[in-house]
C-alpha cells in the first residue's frame, strides 16, 4: 500500500511538468486582437486573432512559428509587450539568460528576430 501511494505522489507530481505550459500576452497596438502565446520551455512562439469572413461571420485567424519564432534551447520563457500602442510585436525573453527576440505576425506565420542582449 505504501509503495502505490508513493508512486502515485510521483505521477501527480511528474505530470504537469509533461504538459505545455503556455504564457500569453495581447499585442500593444491599441486597433489590433492580437494574443501572443509562448510555450515557457521551448520559446516557440505562435499568434492568433479575431477575424470577420465575407459573410461577416467570425473566425480566429492563427499564425504559427516561422523563422526565429520556433523551439529554441531548453529554458524559462516568456512574453512582454512593450507600452508603444503603436506596435504590433512583442519581446520573447529566456528569464534566465536574459536574451531577448522580438517576435510578430509577418504575411502567415510569426517570425522572430535572433535572440540578443
Amino acid at each position: 500500500m505504501k509503495r502505490s501511494l508513493g508512486l502515485a505522489a510521483l505521477l501527480l507530481t511528474a505530470g504537469p511538468a509533461l504538459g505545455a505550459d503556455y504564457v500569453f500576452v495581447a499585442a500593444p497596438q491599441k486597433d489590433l486582437n492580437r494574443i501572443y502565446r509562448v510555450d515557457r520551455l521551448t520559446g516557440e512562439v505562435g499568434a492568433c486573432q479575431y477575424g470577420v469572413k465575407e459573410d461577416n461571420t467570425g473566425v480566429t485567424l492563427c499564425f504559427p512559428a516561422g523563422e526565429g519564432a520556433g523551439k529554441q534551447e531548453p529554458g524559462d520563457y516568456t512574453l512582454i509587450a512593450s507600452s508603444h500602442e503603436r506596435e504590433s510585436s512583442v519581446f520573447r525573453v529566456e528569464q534566465r539568460t536574459g536574451t531577448m527576440s522580438v517576435c510578430y505576425v509577418w504575411k502567415d506565420q510569426v517570425i522572430c528576430t535572433p535572440p540578443g542582449r
